[in-house]
C-alpha cells in the first residue's frame, strides 16, 4: 500500500507500537518526542504485546484491525522483537514506512528504516543508521548543579563480571573525595537484593532504592546533577547521562571477553566524553559535558530529511 501522501496542514501520524517493555517504551518514546520537536505529529500508541503468535498471519493476511478506526500513518514505530510482525501486519494493512529500533530479529531488507547501536555492527545498508548506545528519552539541557551528583548502580549482566564490594568501595571513595558534592545513589532491578548492605548507609549519602523511585525520577536527577557515576553493564544509563549533559564518571568492573557493550563502553572512555573511576581518583576530574550529543534528534532530523524535508 502506497504511503498516504501528506500536506502541509496535516500532522504526521506516528503509530507506536509498544510491548510492554519499559526499556523498549523508552527508546521509542524518545524518538517520538524527538520527531515531534521537528514536525507536527499526531502520536498513537497500540499495545501489541500478547500477539506475537498471531502477527505472521495478520501480515501474511493484510489485517491489523487495532488501526481500523485510527487516521492513517505515515510512521510506524517499533522496538522489540514482539513488535517486528505487528509492524509488517500494520503497514500492510494501512500503509505507512516503518522504523524499528535496534538490530531486528527479521531480514533488514523488510523494514524501511533500521536504527541499530553500533557496538551490534550493523551492516552498511541504505535503509540501516547506527547510533551510538539505544535511544532514550532524556532531555537535553538542564541545571546540572555541580554541588549535585548522581550514582546510578546497575547488577550482574553478561557484559561486565559483578563485584558488588567493588563497586561499594568505589563510591565510598568518590565521597570522600568530594565532601563538597551532594549524592543520591539509586538501584536497578538488576542490583543484587545484599548490595545496599555491603555499602551500608554512608551518612552523606542519600540512598533511593528503584522501587522508590516514581517514573520520571532519574530523568529529573539527570537534568538537575552536574555529574553522574554509572556501573558500566547500564549501558543505557550510561548514554541517558551522556545526553542529559551531565559530566560521566564510570564505577569500574571487569568487562567480559568479547562483550560488544564494553568495547562501545572502552570507546567512550577513548574518545573523553566519560571517564572510569581511577582516573577520576588520579586527576580529580570528569570530562566536560558533550552539548551536542543527543542520538534521539540526530535520527529524528535523519527521517524528517528523508522522507518529509
Amino acid at each position: 500500500m502506497p504511503v498516504p501522501h501528506r500536506t502541509d496542514q496535516r500532522p504526521l501520524q506516528l503509530w507506536r507500537l509498544t510491548d510492554g517493555r519499559p526499556g523498549h517504551e523508552k527508546q521509542s518514546l524518545g524518538l517520538a518526542q524527538a520527531l515531534a520537536r521537528r514536525s507536527a505529529l499526531q502520536c498513537l500508541d497500540l499495545p501489541v504485546r500478547g500477539t506475537a503468535a498471531t502477527g505472521l498471519w495478520s501480515w501474511l493476511s493484510g489485517r491489523f484491525p487495532a488501526g481500523a478506526a485510527l487516521p492513517r500513518p505515515d510512521l510506524i514505530l517499533a522496538a522489540g522483537h514482539a513488535t517486528h510482525l505487528p509492524a509488517l501486519a500494520a503497514r500492510r494493512a494501512h500503509g505507512g514506512r516503518i522504523v524499528v529500533l535496534m538490530r531486528p530479529s527479521l531480514p533488514l531488507l523488510l523494514f524501511d528504516l533500521c536504527l541499530i547501536p553500533a557496538h551490534d555492527d550493523p551492516p552498511r545498508r541504505a535503509n540501516v543508521i547506527p547510533t551510538r548506545g539505544v535511544l532514550n528519552a532524556v532531555a537535553s539541557g538542564g541545571v546540572h548543579d555541580p554541588a549535585r551528583g548522581l550514582i546510578l548502580v546497575g547488577g550482574p549482566s553478561r557484559h561486565y563480571r559483578w563485584d558488588g564490594a567493588r563497586v561499594a568501595a568505589q563510591v565510598r571513595a568518590i565521597l570522600q573525595a568530594q565532601p563538597q558534592v551532594a549524592y543520591t545513589l539509586t538501584t536497578s532491578r538488576r542490583t543484587p537484593d545484599d548490595f545496599l548492605a555491603v555499602l551500608g548507609a554512608p551518612a552523606e549519602l542519600d540512598i533511593r532504592p528503584h522501587e522508590t523511585t516514581p517514573a520520571g525520577w532519574i530523568e529529573a536527577e539527570l537534568a538537575a546533577c552536574g555529574q553522574a557515576w554509572v556501573t558500566p553493564d547500564s549501558g543505557s544509563m550510561v548514554y541517558e547521562a551522556l545526553t542529559a549533559g551531565c559530566r560521566v564518571g564510570l564505577l569500574e568492573l571487569p568487562p567480559v571477553r568479547g562483550s560488544r557493550l564494553a568495547e562501545d563502553i572502552a570507546a567512550l572512555v577513548r574518545e573523553g566524553r566519560v571517564a572510569p573511576w581511577s582516573h577520576f581518583l588520579h586527576t580529580g576530574t570528569l570530562p566536560a559535558p558533550d552539548e551536542g550529543f543527543n542520538e534521539a534528534e540526530r535520527c529524528a532530523r535523519a527521517i524528517i530529511e528523508r522522507w518529509y524535508a
